[in-house]
């Protein structure tokens, strides 16, 4: 017959020390928690859903107006949304921490660790709510109502454009997180840098991806510096006339931003596009246009090139 009495001394072969316990059990649990602090918004998500079938969240992604898992827009997103400027291309010092190669979800990635050519061309999708407030890979706080994106392997941070293939709008972001981390996704872009480019409706779409070089970087540094006069007092206008207002910002550097921006988009507008201070409101307009007809057909074609909607006015 067999003895199944549990002696004192052979306790520990069938429970382990406390010490070990820690060892084994504990302090791995402490250690995973800690580096899920470290890691990007996206990958501590997707750490809490790492048991469920991979393919399972590509499905979830894909689904026409869908979101992944609790994400979607915020509940109240600005009204003027479409008239926040795209990132401003600035030479910053790039991260070394987020060099080193890594592992999510079972696939490998070798970040870029300089500034180098890179035009790729896939699947974007965009990421919101759920990750809003979150820490991102470059230690800065994810916004969702500004022109940022994530990507696996580019230099945190650095700049990119993103061109819609479907409709040919174009955003220019600044890559500040890491993600996404399914096979056939390129690119995750802001909420806002997914609505200006027409992408929210289907949460994905086929894009181009750009880096823009130091070069370029320092070409469009040299044409802002070139525009210290774009302020125009509202009393230098005419009466009555025409007008398309673009935007309007509470800073003079914020609509020179945007100006820069609009003059890159659409050279064609040329001395046209300027910036009138009035109501305490720096506004960015393009006129005067000697009738509405034409400032509407104005407007009709700035609609089709970018993600705004002018406004006819009589200033």
């Amino acid at each position: 017959m067999i003895n199944t009495k549990v002696r004192p001394h052979n306790i520990r072969k069938y429970f382990p020390s406390i010490s070990t316990l820690v060892i084994k059990v504990i302090a791995p649990v402490v250690f995973l928690s800690i580096s899920g602090c470290a890691s990007t918004s996206q990958y501590n998500a997707l750490d809490k859903t790492d048991t469920a079938d991979s393919s399972s969240q590509k499905i979830s992604l894909q689904k026409g107006g869908g979101y992944y898992l609790d994400d979607g827009p915020g509940d109240n997103p600005p009204n003027d949304i479409h008239l926040i400027p795209d990132a401003v291309p600035k030479l910053e010092p790039l991260r070394e921490s987020n060099m080193r190669p890594y592992q999510v979800m079972g696939q490998s990635f070798e970040p870029m660790t300089s500034l180098e050519p890179y035009k790729e061309r896939g699947m974007a999708s965009w990421y919101g709510r759920r990750y809003h407030g979150n820490q991102t890979a470059s230690g800065e706080v994810y916004d969702m109502y500004e022109m940022s994106a994530a990507h696996p392997t580019l230099p945190l941070p650095s700049y990119a454009r993103v061109t819609n293939v479907q409709n040919g709008k174009s955003v220019t972001v600044r890559i500040n997180d890491r993600g996404p981390f399914l096979s056939d996704r390129l690119i995750d872009l802001s909420y806002t840098a997914a609505y200006k480019l027409d992408l929210i409706a289907d949460g994905s779409g086929e894009v181009i991806v750009e880096t823009i070089l130091p070069d370029q970087i320092q070409k469009i540094a040299s044409s802002r510096a070139q525009e210290p006069s774009t302020v125009i007092a509202g009393n230098q206008k005419n009466a009555n006339e025409t007008y398309l207002q673009l935007g309007a910002f509470g800073t003079v550097n914020n609509a020179r931003n945007y100006l820069s921006h609009i003059q890159e988009r659409l050279p064609w507008l040329g001395k046209t596009i300027n910036i009138s201070k009035k109501n305490g409101l720096f506004k960015v307009h393009a006129g005067p246009y000697a009738n509405q007809l034409l400032a509407r057909q104005a407007a009709n074609t700035i609609t089709q090139r970018l993600s705004i909607r002018p406004v006819i006015i009589f200033d």
